[in-house]
């Protein structure tokens, strides 16, 4: 619909309007005073205005200025000060573009006086517009010929507004440019957004090893306890739901436990996460609400698996205290990641697992015969290669130094093999 002339009329009377009466006009007028006051100060001090000219007083008031704010642009903490005042005044869109963190380097400190510098100039102007502005249109209303001044008194207002306005926007730029986070520091949240990227993609990568473990050991149980029908295999069945249920939950808390401790900031350095393994082991202090599984509850994992009704055939040639508790986590991890696609994708099947330390490095392996059409999982082998589990199992041997294999193997290619190598000391 096309707009009238009477909307076109409203819309731009209000553009010209609005930002005069805007909080925010005001709060970045306060701001640039601040600067002339500073400048008001240095020049009733210093060199002072008795039996002077206007430009020995301006070039020694100047000269003054620039070295007492250089010599406060040196100390780290100013620019801390700055930038707090600058978020609350100046009002950027996003309060990240004016940086709060106290001046790191040389460069910080030369980009903290030109903006001292810098706003006080620009403050002292418009202190100084204010402060004659206000005195000359108070002589002319208040002289003999008031009347015919006062009919101009609106569009000096207005101009005088857009004056602000104008100049509290190129604070506004100002304090972007010169108080805004230096190379290093945007490095600095750069590698922060990663980290907390990761973390969650760890997080995630846990709950989907845990809880997609338990539901597949859940959906199986339940679906053979109703085929069967026998009273004594139906009880077996909820006693590995619920204790397969049991051991999700106690999954679920853990991750929860991490994500309700980690830190505001989301750093993550040195604390470990679940499932990451690499920074640390996240247990410390936590008792065992944050324990994770190793390898050597690898047993109940193998139960829970032929109560499912697959047969699980594991050799495990590893000696106690010889794999580092980062390691044996996330082994286990691994390892239950491939019993869980063996019980998706080829439930009743056979799996073979077999562990050994061989050469410095661990050897995993998981391998069970493909499903036969209409066995009740997919048999095809192009149905795993996409899965997240398997993303990261490949993640996870990547991140401890190793490598991860999957595909089809056997022979004739009638088996699903999943090969594991990982160093037992980073750097091996």
């Amino acid at each position: 619909m096309p707009r009238t002339t009477a909307s076109r009329f409203r819309d731009g009377t209000t553009a010209i309007l609005a930002p005069l009466v805007a909080g925010v006009t005001y709060a970045r007028l306060l701001h640039l005073l601040v600067g002339w006051i500073f400048a008001g100060v240095v020049l009733l001090v210093y060199p002072g205005t008795y039996h002077r000219s206007l430009g020995t007083i301006v070039l020694q008031a100047t000269a003054t200025d620039v070295v007492l704010l250089a010599l406060v642009a040196l100390v780290p903490a100013a620019r801390r000060a700055e930038g707090v005042q600058a978020r609350l005044l100046l009002v950027p869109d996003r309060e990240e573009d004016i940086g709060v963190e106290p001046s790191g380097s040389w460069a910080d400190r030369r980009r903290m006086a030109a903006w001292l510098v810098g706003r006080v100039a620009l403050g002292s102007a418009i202190g100084f517009v204010t402060v004659f502005g206000l005195t000359g249109a108070y002589g002319l209303l208040a002289g003999p010929d008031a009347a015919r001044y006062l009919l101009s008194a609106p569009l000096v207002v207005l101009g005088y507004g857009w004056l602000v306005i104008g100049a509290g926007r190129l604070q506004l730029a100002m304090a972007e440019r010169l108080l805004g986070p230096s190379p290093a520091e945007r490095l600095a949240e750069a590698e922060l957004r990663a980290e907390r990227l990761l973390e969650r993609n760890r997080l995630a990568r846990e709950l989907h090893d845990s809880i997609g473990h338990a539901l597949t050991v859940t959906v199986l149980q339940a679906g053979a306890a109703r085929e069967v029908g026998d009273p004594a295999f139906v009880a077996k069945a909820l006693e590995v739901i619920e204790e397969t249920g049991r051991r999700a939950m106690e999954d679920l808390e853990r991750t929860l436990v991490l994500l309700r401790e980690t830190p505001a900031g989301g750093g993550t350095a040195g604390r470990g996460t679940a499932g990451s393994g690499v920074a640390g082991s996240g247990t410390a202090g936590h008792g065992t609400a944050t324990e994770q599984p190793g390898i050597d509850q690898l047993s109940a994992l193998f139960d829970t698996a032929r109560a499912a009704g697959s047969p699980v055939d594991a050799r495990i040639d590893v000696p106690p205290g010889v794999l580092p508790g980062v390691l044996s986590r996330e082994s286990y991890r691994i390892v239950q990641e491939g019993v869980t696609n063996a019980l998706k994708y080829a439930p009743g099947e056979p799996v073979g697992v077999r562990i050994a330390v061989r050469d410095g490095r661990l050897e995993l392996r998981c391998a069970n015969r493909l499903a036969a059409p209409g066995r009740g999982g997919p048999g095809r082998v192009g149905s795993r290669k996409g899965g997240k589990g398997l993303r990261g199992i490949r993640e996870r041997a990547t991140l401890l130094g190793g490598e991860a294999t999957v595909g089809a193997g056997g022979e004739g290619g009638a088996e699903w093999v999943l090969d594991v190598r990982l160093p037992l000391r980073l750097g091996a």
